[in-house]
């Protein structure tokens, strides 16, 4: 292969892909020209991805998302901006810890290589990230400011102990969030999940949850709507009633939350989740074995699971029964796995005419099922929760004073809840399905919690001149799961002096979950530096929110919501002017093959570093980009990197072709090509803005395709509107295929880089069209194009199609019933 710099070269002309690549890397290593300027006078951007975990060489997933994101951050500053476009690593968690059990060896060596691996990767790739803000959050530098925050939350009552059932992974030895439980097993080592009572660590971002449910309103115009949706549907705000039931032969009422207080002459039994504190006291001694037992079977599910809508119902009778407070009936009360021990107080009231769940329960244990809504006659469902008239109050035989019936449901609700109000049984209140964020985690290779725990005084937290807690040197079989947290192995870590006391203390052995290093990164990446305090909130605050924040759908809840919560505490600490971390937000879709998710085992995997050696970065970075819509997933085996490569070399040949020399007068040059040059460059840059970049890609290749038309047609290579698209060429496809984009400028006889000269330039005279095409249609087939003024009116439109010999020999002396004229675009004549 040759990189030949002559003024015309060969259609056969390429250049050396890997030489190529050496190259430009160099010289983009000594300019560094993604390097952002905190001082720069040019209007602010900040580009942020999703923060990888350094799982080693790069994948087909980052080379999408990186290759997406790229486009975004090289534009703006095309534009004229300055961009932030930070990168750094995720470098805390179980694999690191898992391969030091392993090799016997620190989970630091096995990260530290894997983030050198990942940034070679990177720079190959030519993703324009500044590399001097890099940080990775298992660096003490780092850590020590996620100590901080974690005792800046505890000082403001956000961060308690409590006991609760968790998902406990036997395998791994740690607790498990929701999420991270699939099919009742551990996403990471397929061991089936348990439930464990453990004292745990909370942030208490329920006192959030209204105000993450409302930004959602303004985040809704800028962020995918399954994004938007999947928050507000795990905030879960409902609103409705506390209803106390009294129990036979128990002082304290148990309290149930219903959204629907309007079906309480509907209820037929009570459901107390099973593996609440609540189940255990209220079963009977007749009853306790069978409950035992059935509530050890439930703690092997997880939560999403017993929530699932297909799931069959189970319970057991817990022996008792609780007395309805508006109608005096005594109803059974039993224990099932659909109802959650922190949903509400735990405790539902069964009203199977209302309730799907709860009539699937009724009907497979044989309880009344009561309507209290009139059905509509089309309705051929099972249990009813839609408008409609009240019916059933009072239920037949009751004496209840209240009387509903015939009420629409919001009124009804309304009077019901002013009725218990009234007797003193109940309360309207609003609730939420959020739960607070459980962070501890009983594994070695995390933030340590920085909380010492005395008999005397507590828990007290660290002081801050002692911060950050590091973790002691363990490697290896000293990190086995054990249960509990390795760190409890290390006795003079653990055993330390109180701080307000002076006593005998140990250190808190849990770490904390890798989402709290997740939460704030994107602000320190305005200060990675600053020793002093955790961000620069001057900093912070004039590059953020960022502008854009690309990544995957499957962080759309926990990661997103944990990020928007901390957001929140940091402007109510004083430390950020604003509320919202992201202004926008992109989702990609997947990279698949042959239909499936990629897998060893199906023997469909595609290794990226096999497909960078066979056709080069840029011809995988367009492939990427020109396969459809970023969310959508894109097939690999249905990919052509090949065609992109031979694109990629068209483009790059015409850079060889022209001969007029940079600055020439362009006024003087075609005037058909300008057009087309001035039209793809002023789409681009609404394509871009409209995440549209499979469509810019195709712009460019149209104008590739012009210009070497206008070459070989007489135009001419020395022709300046040849320049000016080859130019344009390459500034568009800098976006997109970097080393392809330096190679042309080059070749044009500029210095480099061309990643920053600026957007081109558009004439706006060249975006008004002298003439527009229409197309006349006979017998809905198209028999004619005409070529007439934009702003020709219907009737001169009409008449023109009339008047054409082709449109005349398909009418063929047909009598016309109707002409439909839209002009300027169609005429539609019907004979």
């Amino acid at each position: 292969m040759t990189q030949d710099n002559a003024a015309h070269d060969g259609e056969r002309a390429t250049y050396d892909i890997a030489a190529t690549e050496t190259k430009w890397q160099r010289v983009w290593e000594e300019l560094d020209p993604f390097r952002a300027d905190d001082d720069s006078p040019r209007e602010k951007r900040y580009a942020l991805t999703m923060f990888p975990y350094p799982s080693g060489d790069l994948h087909m997933g980052h080379a999408e998302v990186f290759a997406l994101h790229d486009v975004v951050a090289r534009y703006w500053w095309q534009r004229g901006y300055e961009v932030l476009n930070p990168m750094g690593f995720d470098s805390f968690g179980l694999p690191a810890e898992n391969a030091a059990i392993r090799n016997d060896e620190h989970p630091d060596t096995y990260t530290r290589a894997n983030i050198a691996k990942s940034i070679e990767s990177c720079k190959k790739y030519a993703a324009s990230f500044d590399w001097s803000r890099t940080f990775n959050t298992s660096d003490p530098d780092y850590y020590r400011w996620t100590q901080w925050l974690f005792l800046e939350f505890f000082k403001r009552g956000l961060a308690y102990r409590k006991n609760s059932a968790v998902n406990w992974c036997p395998n791994d030895q740690t607790v498990l969030a929701n999420e991270q439980v699939v099919g009742g097993v551990c996403d990471r080592c397929g061991a089936e999940v348990t439930k464990k009572e453990l004292t745990q660590w909370y942030f208490k971002i329920t006192d959030y949850a209204q105000e993450l449910l409302d930004g959602l309103d303004d985040l809704e115009k800028t962020w995918p709507d399954r994004v938007v949706t999947a928050q507000r549907n795990w905030i879960g705000r409902s609103e409705g009633a506390h209803v106390d039931f009294i129990i036979a032969g128990r002082d304290e009422p148990v309290t149930v939350y219903t959204t629907r207080p309007d079906t309480i002459f509907g209820t037929t039994f009570m459901v107390v989740a099973v593996d609440s504190p609540l189940a255990a006291e209220l079963v009977s001694d007749g009853q306790r074995e069978a409950f035992e037992g059935y509530r050890d079977e439930v703690r092997k599910a997880s939560d999403i699971e017993r929530l699932a809508t297909d799931r069959a119902k189970t319970g057991v009778d817990l022996g008792i029964t609780a007395a309805n407070p508006v109608t005096g009936e005594q109803i059974p009360v039993w224990a099932t796995d659909y109802v959650l021990a922190d949903y509400g107080t735990g405790a539902v009231m069964g009203v199977p005419g209302g309730d799907q769940r709860d009539w699937e329960f009724a009907t497979t244990m044989g309880l009344p099922i009561v309507r209290t809504t009139e059905v509509p006659a089309d309705f051929d469902g099972e249990a009813y929760s839609g408008e409609g008239a009240t019916i059933n109050s009072p239920a037949p035989g009751s004496a209840a004073p209240l009387d509903i019936n015939g009420l629409p449901v919001a009124e009804a609700k309304s009077a019901t809840i002013e009725f218990l109000e009234a007797q003193k049984t109940g309360k309207g209140t609003v609730n939420f399905r959020l739960r607070d964020w459980l962070l501890s985690r009983q594994r070695y290779w995390g933030a340590p919690i920085p909380i010492i725990h005395c008999p005397v005084d507590g828990e007290v937290a660290v002081p801050e001149d002692q911060l950050p807690v590091t973790l002691p040197m363990l490697r290896g079989s000293d990190l086995k799961p054990k249960g509990t947290s390795p760190l409890g192995g290390a006795a003079e870590w653990v055993n330390v002096a109180c701080p307000t006391c002076g006593g005998p203390a140990t250190r808190d052995t849990d770490t904390m979950d890798t989402f709290v290093d997740s939460s704030w990164y994107m602000f320190r990446y305005c200060s990675p530096h600053d020793d002093t305090q955790p961000f620069d909130s001057a900093k912070v605050n004039a590059w953020m929110p960022s502008n854009l924040y690309v990544g995957g759908v499957e962080h759309a809840v926990l990661h997103l919501l944990y990020g928007r919560f901390f957001t929140k505490v940091l402007n109510d600490m004083g430390l950020v002017d604003f509320r919202e971390p992201w202004s926008a937000q992109l989702n990609q879709g997947f990279v698949i093959n042959q239909g499936k998710k990629m897998s060893k085992s199906l023997g469909n995997g595609v290794d990226l570093g096999d497909q960078l050696g066979a056709f080069g970065v840029d011809a995988v970075r367009l492939t990427l980009v020109f396969a459809g819509p970023p969310e959508d997933d894109i097939d690999w085996a249905n990919m052509s990197p090949e065609g992109s490569l031979r694109f990629l070399q068209r483009a790059w040949r015409l850079s060889g072709d022209v001969t007029s020399s940079p600055g020439a007068d362009v006024s003087t040059g075609d005037l058909a090509l300008r057009r087309t040059t001035a039209r793809t460059v002023h789409d681009a840059a609404e394509l871009v803005e409209a995440y549209r970049f499979n469509v810019m890609v195709a712009r460019v290749m149209e104008l590739v395709n012009a210009t070497r038309k206008a070459i070989d047609s007489g135009c001419g290579p020395a022709d300046p509107a040849v320049r000016e698209a080859t130019e344009a060429v390459s500034i568009l496809l800098s976006l997109v295929a970097p080393y392809t984009a330096e190679e042309m400028w080059e070749r044009l006889g500029h210095e480099p880089t061309v990643v920053r000269v600026g957007w081109p330039e558009v004439d706006e005279a060249l975006l008004v069209e002298d003439t527009v095409t229409a197309v006349v249609q006979v017998r809905g087939k198209v028999r004619a194009r005409l070529e007439v003024s934009p702003d020709v009116t219907e009737a001169d439109l009409e008449a023109a199609a009339m008047a054409d010999e082709g449109v005349q020999r398909a009418i063929d002396g047909a009598p016309v019933r109707k002409v439909i004229v839209v002009a300027p675009k169609l005429v539609n004549i019907v004979v």
